[in-house]
């Protein structure tokens, strides 16, 4: 089991396409649905954006997404701080997430 976490913050005026273009993606997902991951994008008041992945083999097949290829394309001129992105372990949960007991 992998767990991301990715982090960045938009430029105000970027900050709507940025987010159609993660609508996009959660489309292009529900169309297909892949199996082996689990994804959510939360937006931040201040136009911060924190995406979460979780892949059961740690292979990640967003990349391979022709959705999501559209909206890393050109990520880095929408931000105002670059995507940091790592490893997350989950410290507490509390019905928001589903685990495994072998987690």
């Amino acid at each position: 089991m992998r767990r991301i976490i990715v982090r960045y913050k938009t430029r105000p005026d970027r900050t709507e396409e940025n987010a159609r273009l993660i609508e996009s993606v959660f489309e292009d997902l529900q169309k297909s649905s892949p199996d082996g991951i689990r994804y959510v994008v939360f937006r931040l008041d201040d136009g911060t954006f924190v995406h979460m992945s979780e892949t059961e083999d740690g292979v990640a097949p967003l990349p391979e997404r022709e959705a999501f290829r559209r909206f890393q394309s050109g990520v880095k001129e929408r931000c105002i701080e670059p995507p940091q992105q790592g490893q997350a372990t989950i410290v507490g949960n509390y019905r928001m997430l589903m685990t495994r007991e072998t987690d």
